[in-house]
């Protein structure tokens, strides 16, 4: 008597994975962390954080736990942004990956390395070492996923203390964007006003004017990550 359940499909079918593109910033600019692969395939090479979705687990679930796993981080709101299926993307087989980013700001993390991660490293993204897979691709597309959202929502307030000058805010907006602001990015600071109001408090500064603070607006949905 076969042991054959229905669901089971008898023709080859793929694997899924999910990738983890973690955010923040260190230095004034844009970072993210990656992970030293301890195993084979690209021992060695460093990559996402990230792993296989088991049988019985949802998707989102796997990538906070690989996340968890690997480098220790738990805590942050995942945003799942494409799917990454090209054929030999992976050497060991036909693997589908789901990806996430999220962001995070840089005191709150902790990583450590943990699982099948031989080591754990934040990397400027202007500055990243050889990846392995297609994970240049991913944090490519990560970057412009979280690009595009700036300008929905003021989500660069999440990285300030409760109240902030507008210059500090600025060099946030600007750290996420990768660039200056300038008229290709003004609706993207547009929306990061829209977010805040003033405070009525001044920050004294050495040789300069005071400046005005600011804070998030009750109303606004900007206190993320």
């Amino acid at each position: 008597m076969s042991d054959a359940k229905p669901y089971r499909y008898t023709h080859p079918h793929p694997a899924v994975t999910a990738d983890v593109v973690l955010f923040t910033i260190r230095d004034g600019g844009l970072a993210l962390l990656l992970i030293r692969r301890g195993q084979a395939p690209y021992a060695g090479h460093w990559a996402l954080p990230g792993g296989f979705v088991d049988i019985d687990e949802d998707v989102a679930d796997a990538a906070a736990r690989e996340l968890a796993e690997e480098t220790g981080v738990t805590g942050v709101t995942l945003e799942q942004f494409r799917t990454f299926g090209a054929v030999g993307r992976d050497p060991r087989e036909r693997i589908i990956s789901v990806a996430y980013w999220a962001l995070a700001p840089n005191e709150q993390l902790r990583p450590e390395a943990g699982d099948d991660a031989a080591a754990t490293r934040w990397f400027p993204l202007a500055s990243l070492p050889a990846l392995a897979f297609d994970h240049d691709e991913i944090i490519a597309a990560a970057h412009a996923a979280v690009c595009r959202q700036l300008a929905d929502a003021p989500m660069a307030i999440g990285f300030l203390p409760p109240t902030f000058t507008l210059g500090e805010l600025q060099q946030v907006h600007e750290a996420l964007l990768d660039a200056e602001i300038g008229e290709r990015n003004l609706r993207t600071w547009a929306a990061a006003l829209a977010g805040i109001e003033a405070t009525g408090v001044q920050r004294s500064r050495i040789g300069r004017p005071p400046a005005q603070l600011y804070r998030a607006r009750a109303d606004s949905a900007g206190r993320e990550p």
